[in-house]
């Protein structure tokens, strides 16, 4: 499944480039035609950037899942738009990690996206 992330200081895009998936950078005006998993960043106290707001809001049909990242410190906020997005759009939040993610966080991320390809799947068939 594609991975479209956004990535402010790197943490997210070296997390990213650790998965054996098709990924693309979230720009300005990007346009997604296919079922995709969202990884993104957390800002200031819990919020979603803007960059990944906007393209949500354009591509949200295909959102499958979101995964975010931020930093510990933040206690409860802690990669909170994750949850937001989740919220908002109602889609699973597979993940939450830290700065760049561990090789753990990286097992849990393939085995949830696994599982998620294995419902879509199920769901396509079923349809037919």
């Amino acid at each position: 499944m594609l991975i479209v992330y956004d990535s402010l200081t790197g943490n997210v895009e070296r997390f990213v480039k650790k998965i054996p998936s098709r990924s693309v950078k979230i720009t300005n005006g990007l346009r997604v035609n296919e079922p995709f998993i969202l990884v993104t960043y957390t800002i200031g106290f819990g919020g979603v950037p803007e960059s990944t707001a906007s393209f949500v809001e354009e591509n949200y049909s295909y959102l499958q899942a979101v995964v975010s990242s931020g930093n510990k410190v933040w206690g409860s906020n802690f990669a909170r738009a994750g949850d937001t997005i989740s919220d908002q759009y109602l889609v699973p939040l597979l993940l939450k990690f830290e700065l760049s993610g561990t090789n753990k966080d990286l097992e849990i991320f393939t085995r949830e996206v696994a599982i998620l390809d294995e419902r879509t799947n199920s769901k396509m068939v079923e349809a037919k």
